[in-house]
């Protein structure tokens, strides 16, 4: 016999069933989501294949272009443009080279700081699983259109009335070619107050009577089709006479013996102190005496740093026992910072005479750095 179900027996089954139904696809869509979130490939911090690379003409006034080079990881990726000064090469990651202020875009307009200098870009890609750094390769040394002064000029020689100056011109950047002018000065006992030298104007200067008790400078004008500027040097320590001193004054580095002589770095004047740019010529005046603190003529003095961060430079000291030294910085120089210095080895020597039981007398000094 057929028993017909109830109506609400029917409808609690299909009910069940139906339910059944929509549990089975959800856990069939909740396997199919955990399946596909096992088999994503894992996210990875930017990494660069290819290094930025610049373009454009290394001149002032001219505009250079960075590429970001090639990256890969997990994208989006950001790129963040860096401009570098270097001196030289400078190091592959431009850890000695000066970082350009507000120069932060692809591209860069070079600027009459950047003459005599080369330039590098740097591209930092960052993403949400880290960061990694490029940096090109240098420019060529960047020319300015006008001379521009690089290295100031200098004065070697014995400021004493009778003997001759030499000029150095320094070192200049700009369009070739350049012609360079010199005017000698003639300053106060500071290396103030100058006046030109009537006549004055060659490479070389013969120290005269009216110079006693003065200092001596050059000035170097160098001009192209383009403009001039113009650069000094630093003064000469104070011209003496060619007569000798009465009394207790100078003695001559050639009527010493090494029989009881001995020279003696007596006193060591630096120029900038403290010393501020890691570029800029250091002065450093150097007195040489001997026989109870008598000034010593013609004495060689030799100075360089250590370790070997300065162009080392010797000269002969002059009537009044001075010798004034131009220390020119190289790319190992240090960026200045309060409460450091740089040592500085010094001799003084008669000429030709090796050191080895001579008369020559050492000396280990040091400059403060500021920044």
């Amino acid at each position: 016999m057929r028993h017909e179900r109830p109506e609400s027996f029917r409808r609690l089954y299909l009910a069940i069933v139906g339910g059944a139904a929509i549990v089975a696809a959800m856990g069939a869509v909740f396997t199919a989501l955990l399946s596909s979130e096992s088999l994503a490939a894992p996210t990875v911090a930017p990494n660069n294949v290819t290094e930025p690379r610049i373009t454009g003409t290394p001149r002032v006034g001219q505009v250079l272009r960075t590429s970001r080079g090639t990256w890969t990881g997990t994208t989006p990726i950001t790129y963040e443009f860096r401009w570098f000064r270097c001196d030289g090469r400078g190091a592959a990651d431009a850890s000695d080279c000066g970082r350009i202020s507000n120069a932060a875009d692809n591209t860069y307009v070079l600027r009459q700081a950047d003459a005599g200098f080369r330039i590098r870009s740097q591209v930092v890609a960052r993403n949400a699983d880290g960061e990694d750094t490029a940096t090109s390769n240098p420019t060529n040394v960047i020319t300015a259109a006008r001379p521009v002064n690089t290295t100031e000029p200098s004065i070697s020689g014995t400021a004493r009335v009778g003997s001759t100056l030499q000029a150095n011109r320094g070192q200049w950047a700009g369009e070739q070619p350049i012609t360079y002018t010199f005017v000698w000065l003639r300053c106060n006992d500071k290396g103030d107050d100058c006046s030109e030298i009537q006549g004055a104007n060659d490479t070389t200067y013969e120290v005269r009577d009216a110079d006693t008790g003065r200092t001596i400078r050059v000035r170097v004008i160098a001009r192209n089709d383009r403009g001039s500027t113009s650069a000094i040097s630093n003064p000469t320590g104070v011209v003496g006479s060619n007569q000798p001193p009465p009394g207790n004054g100078t003695v001559a580095v050639g009527d010493l013996r090494a029989a009881g002589d001995r020279l003696v770095v007596a006193t060591v004047q630096f120029s900038p102190n403290p010393v501020t740019s890691r570029t800029a010529p250091i002065t450093a005046r150097v007195r040489v005496t001997a026989r109870g603190g008598r000034p010593v003529s013609g004495a060689a003095v030799f100075m360089r740093a250590t370790p070997r961060v300065v162009q080392g430079q010797t000269l002969q000291t002059g009537g009044d026992g001075w010798a004034t030294l131009t220390l020119v910085p190289n790319r190992l120089f240090p960026q200045p910072r309060s409460g450091f210095n740089v040592q500085f080895f010094v001799k003084a020597s008669k000429p030709g005479d090796p050191g080895l039981g001579g008369i020559a007398g050492y000396r280990l000094v040091q400059v403060r750095l500021a920044g």
